[in-house]
């Protein structure tokens, strides 16, 4: 399937940024590193090799390194950058005198963003905590371009946090934690990106709000849950009465309908409880009585 050509140059153009980020703020990967080193580089170089040679095989310790599968490293001869960028995994060679280095570990680390007391949109003071989970993409930017990638990092996770969530209200804080945290995730992405760390997942933790709120916001809560109750009792009551009298409508047009109810509840209340029931005698019951002693 053919890429469009604006995506195409959308990328490029991402790239072309992302080098000029980088040879704006130090180490540039695609940048030309070779130089002269000097006479005294070439010197002491050659001095170095001639006592490992002397010192051979004992000097094997010394000079061959190991690294895991999980790890780079990032040589420096001389203070300067070795070519070839990180080495790793496996085994290196080192020269002691002349060669320093330093290992990164690749695999993915967390970690908890301290709780940061926010002024949401809205002016409600809340503390919010998230994690963040992060890994080195280029072992070589991250020694070369900032002390200490991983406390950077931190830093700007928790100012990041306190920016984004100070233009949300307190209703989106709490309901839209997942666009939130991709948004926080891209931010944080773009701006440790010159530093060789890529930022893969953020997720808000916790939202702590006062306790004068919370007991605000739980009166409310049950305010509205009682005036839903009387409303659906209301309505129940509505219904009911619309029943009864319907019920009323069928028993004026039918006396002898009354008298079955009556016989039913006599019938219930006893297969209940077997105890003496004190029950009024509807007239009803009598007018049948009456006329036929009217005929006699």
């Amino acid at each position: 399937m053919a890429v469009p050509y604006t995506e195409i140059v959308m990328e490029e153009q991402s790239k072309e940024t992302r080098r000029e980020r980088s040879a704006s703020y130090g180490y540039n990967i695609n940048g030309n590193t070779a130089s002269n080193p000097g006479i005294c580089a070439y010197l002491l170089t050659g001095i170095s090799v001639l006592l490992i040679l002397c010192t051979f095989p004992l000097s094997l310790a010394f000079c061959i390194k190991v690294v895991q599968e999980y790890e780079r490293t990032v040589i420096f001869r001389l203070g300067r950058l070795r070519r070839g960028g990180a080495r790793g995994p496996g085994l290196f060679f080192i020269i002691p005198c002349i060669d320093t280095y330093r290992k990164v570990d690749l695999r993915t680390v967390s970690f908890d963003v301290p709780p940061q007391e926010i002024l949401s949109k809205d002016s409600v003071t809340v503390a919010v905590d998230a994690v963040v989970y992060y890994r080195i993409s280029n072992a070589t930017i991250a020694i070369t371009n900032i002390e200490d990638y991983g406390r950077s990092t931190r830093l700007l996770a928790a100012t990041t946090l306190r920016n984004v969530l100070g233009t949300k209200n307190l209703s989106e804080i709490l309901s839209e934690r997942e666009s939130i945290s991709h948004v926080m995730q891209e931010n944080l992405d773009e701006g440790t990106d010159p530093w060789g760390v890529k930022v893969e997942r953020v997720e808000i933790k916790d939202v702590r709000l006062p306790v004068q709120l919370q007991r605000a916001m739980a009166a409310e809560a049950e305010a509205s849950r009682e005036a839903r109750a009387k409303l659906i009792a209301a309505e129940g009551e509505q219904k009911a009465s619309r029943a009864l009298r319907e019920a009323s409508e069928v028993i004026a047009d039918s006396p002898a309908a009354l008298q079955l109810r009556y016989l039913q509840t006599l019938n219930s209340i006893a297969a209940e409880k077997n105890s003496t029931i004190v029950f009024p005698i509807p007239l009803e019951l009598f007018k049948g009585f009456s006329k036929r002693m009217e005929v006699k």
